[in-house]
């Protein structure tokens, strides 16, 4: 399928990713009984987060998530990935580390499992992060630093 202005673009990989986020945050939750948030799930990782959530499960979540992305470019995916400067890859990191820190979750905490049980905290944390995301891609385009076609 092919969208007119956006040539790369996948509307059914995309459907399916999507669809296996949600099935795998729906079993991490009824399974055990915990959030599919990335950033408490590397908290506890690292030992800087307090939930009951073995440290042992944390680690394997956490290499799941690059695991499962080899296996798709392995099974055929054509996805070129390209990276920033790596210093600006740590600042940017470490910004976002933070932000999950003070929002009290990440993007898939409160976009994806928080929106599906209506918490109020993540109503809000997505709709401040996705009216941000918004501003910066119009500031961006305004700049000439075209980000969308």
């Amino acid at each position: 399928m092919m969208l007119s202005g956006y040539p790369n673009a996948a509307p059914l990989a995309g459907l399916g990713g999507g669809v296996l986020i949600g099935l795998a945050a729906a079993l991490m939750l009824l399974g055990a009984g915990r959030i599919a948030g990335v950033s408490g799930i590397a908290a506890r990782a690292i030992g800087i987060g307090d939930s009951s959530l073995p440290k042992l499960s944390a680690w394997l979540f956490l290499l799941g998530l690059p695991l499962g992305a080899a296996i798709v470019m392995a099974a055929g995916g054509t996805v070129q990935p390209s990276f920033a400067n790596p210093l600006v890859l740590v600042i940017a990191g470490l910004l976002v580390g933070a932000g999950t820190r003070i929002g009290s979750g990440c993007t898939s905490g409160h976009g994806v499992c928080g929106m599906s049980r209506f918490s109020p905290r993540s109503l809000a944390a997505t709709a401040v992060f996705m009216t941000t995301g918004i501003v910066t891609v119009a500031v961006m385009n305004a700049l000439g630093q075209e980000v969308l076609p």
